[in-house]
């Protein structure tokens, strides 16, 4: 029996060490992480309602990552309701809807299907826009 109390107490003792290095005496990690995120995500504030091209409908919100927030301006008075301060807001919306549009309820009710509609609307924005969209996100969908 005494020999099993011995190795409890080098166990503990081991463990008790190694935890104090892990807190107390190891350096601390990086404080460099990149973050998963690379820019600004910015919201859309007016929500989508599109008619496909199959005879559904998608009601849905838009945000994207952009390389920097958005800055006021190219507004010589306050933007219409439901419209955020990015200046090219329209063009954007634009795009998005017609791309949406072109599109069916089964591609927007699977994964691959909405990837694919969302690469599409990233190389229009960088066509139509001077905007660095570095990814478009649909936070929610419905098609009906």
């Amino acid at each position: 029996m005494p020999k099993n109390k011995l190795i409890a107490i080098i166990v503990l003792v081991v463990v008790g060490a190694l935890g104090a290095y892990k807190f107390v005496l190891a350096p601390p990690a990086p404080a460099g992480a990149k973050p998963k995120v690379d820019g600004v995500v910015y919201v859309l504030p007016k929500e989508f309602l599109v008619n496909l091209s199959d005879g559904r409908y998608a009601k849905f919100s838009v945000a994207m990552v952009l390389d920097h927030a958005p800055e006021a301006g190219g507004h010589e008075e306050t933007p219409p309701e439901g419209y955020g301060v990015m200046p090219e807001e329209a063009v954007v919306r634009d795009v998005i809807t017609d791309v949406v549009g072109a599109s069916t309820g089964s591609e927007l009710s699977t994964a691959e299907g909405r990837e694919k509609v969302k690469k599409l609307v990233r190389r229009k924005l960088k066509l139509r826009t001077d905007l660095h969209v570095g990814d478009v996100l649909l936070p929610d969908i419905t098609v009906q």
